[in-house]
């Protein structure tokens, strides 16, 4: 497939220029930023169609649900055969694009999922809403089953693990530092509040392999992976734990790539903010670090938000591609976040960044990209080009059609449940139930017959004891006489008398018992 940089408009009151983003250098990320209305969305989806064009796969996340519709064409509508005159877009050609829709609630896609071992501690803890005591304690938890052995795939094995902690809380606080109770029931009860808002679907197998995600069609266009987030956002860090873990994993898996023609995978982070918002300090570096060196793993990231300010400055430094849609500024704050903006971008001599920002119409942008030797291009006041695919939501039958079409349908739309943390807690458990019955059972004494004697029992048995000893006397006294008072007379007399009472006592204890 030839590749070619990605046409997305053209000057305003300047038709010859046309703006494009250099392939090359899409590895770099960028920001897609804008007010509400202002047509950041239109942006995106015509920066996606470029990449697919080119072989590039995309992944995006769909927070209002109006980007499905790049899997239908376009409908030539009005306004569109307006901004095409416009801009003098005559290679406009209406087209549909191969779509892979995802959802973590497998309601609108196929479901996403990953284990409690892959996600880890350190984004569980913020999904969880952790304090550093509690994340403290979930950190003894991962590093506990790690040493045990014990596969933490869901939410019903990380409760399992965590009931074991709680019970051996003294030996195992011995061996890692302090487990606190107090800390393992408030993980309860959000592991309790997140499941509630659905996120039990997130955790468990078969967990997302990131190649399904970087496929091509047959046309050799890349897929455009679609997360269905409209619901997601109303748990605004699950959804941004979400996307960071998927950074995360990109990062730790692929391969160094170098420089390369065109990136692998663009990814597109929109509501951005939600990534920094209450952030903790070790958070914000793992995120500066991912964004800094996943470039060299071929992939670019494109974050979207409505203001520059929503982006620490240790990240946004790295973003070196830039479209800026219009800020308003109705408070002095806001002018002051204007003219900051304004200075972050190459001067033109046209105009004045400043002034121009405020000025923007729907659909035009402030653009900089990076250009020969990786420095950023003079901005320009751009009018963005439309989709060429549907603007705006698709139609059911579409959404069904692509799920059905896109290879991946058999491979996560069916539930695993294998043998894990789970299971070995509970089988262990079991275990040691039976082997303390059994304890019981052994120490407890042999049943004695006195215990349980009725009043006829013991009746007789004094009867018995009472006979069998007047007999033995009885015949003591004939073998040895009644009267003899010697010391062997006595022993002899009192050993036949014993013998025989022995005797008898057993012959009419058994007797009794019929």
């Amino acid at each position: 497939m030839d590749i070619s940089d990605i046409f997305i408009g053209t000057e305003t009151g300047n038709n010859s220029f046309r703006q494009t983003f250099p392939l090359k250098y899409a590895n770099r990320h960028g920001l897609i930023a804008g007010a509400t209305g202002t047509g950041k969305t239109i942006t995106l989806q015509s920066l996606a169609e470029g990449f697919a064009k080119n072989g590039v796969p995309v992944f995006m996340a769909d927070v209002k649900g109006d980007l499905g519709g790049i899997a239908q064409p376009s409908g030539g509508e009005d306004f569109i055969s307006k901004r095409n005159e416009q801009i003098g877009f005559t290679d406009f050609k209406p087209q549909a694009f191969s779509v892979a829709f995802w959802d973590l609630f497998g309601e609108k896609g196929h479901p996403v999922r990953t284990t409690i071992s892959e996600i880890g501690p350190v984004l569980l803890a913020r999904m969880l809403e952790l304090n550093e005591t509690q994340e403290g304690v979930l950190n003894i938890a991962f590093r506990h089953a790690d040493e045990k052995g014990l596969l933490l795939i869901d939410l019903k094995d990380l409760r399992a693990l965590l009931n074991t902690i709680h019970e051996n809380a003294s030996e195992i606080s011995a061996e890692y530092g302090q487990v606190s109770k107090p800390s393992i029931a408030t993980i309860q009860r959000q592991l309790l509040k997140l499941e509630e808002q659905g996120a039990d679907k997130f955790f468990g197998e078969p967990a997302l392999e990131l190649s399904d995600l970087m496929r091509t069609d047959m046309d050799g266009k890349g897929y455009i992976n679609i997360l269905a987030a409209d619901k997601l956002m109303q748990s605004p860090r699950l959804y941004a734990t979400f996307l960071l873990w998927l950074l995360s994993e990109l990062f730790e898996d692929l391969p160094e790539a170098g420089d390369l023609p065109k990136p692998k995978l663009v990814f597109f982070f929109d509501e951005a903010h939600l990534l920094f918002t209450d952030a903790p300090k070790s958070l914000l570096e793992k995120i500066e670090q991912v964004v800094r060196l996943i470039r060299s793993k071929g992939v670019g990231i494109y974050f979207i938000t409505q203001n520059p300010q929503d982006i620490p400055d240790s990240v946004l430094s790295q973003l070196g591609n830039r479209v800026q849609h219009a800020l308003r500024a109705f408070t002095p704050q806001q002018q002051k976040f204007i003219k900051q903006a304004a200075q972050t971008y190459r001067a033109n001599p046209a105009f004045k960044v400043e002034e121009v920002i405020s000025d923007l119409s729907i659909g035009e942008a402030l653009v900089s990209t990076l250009e020969s030797g990786g420095a950023p291009s003079m901005v320009r006041r751009i009018l963005i080009r439309p989709p060429e695919s549907k603007v705006g939501p698709c139609s059911d039958d579409a959404r069904r059609m692509a799920t059905k079409a896109d290879g991946v349908g058999n491979k996560y739309d069916a539930t695993q449940d294998r043998d894990s943390a789970y299971e070995a807690l509970k089988g262990k458990a079991q275990k040691a139930t039976k082997q303390a019955e059994a304890a019981q059972t052994s120490s407890k004494p042999a049943k004695s017959g006195r215990a349980n004697d009725g009043i006829g029992t013991k009746v007789v048995k004094s009867v018995v004891t009472s006979v069998t000893y007047s007999i033995g006397s009885a015949l003591a006294d004939t073998i040895f006489g009644t009267g003899r008072k010697s010391a062997a007379g006595r022993a002899g007399k009192a050993a036949v008398r014993n013998a025989t009472t022995s005797i008898l006592r057993g012959v009419l204890g058994s007797m009794s018992k019929r």
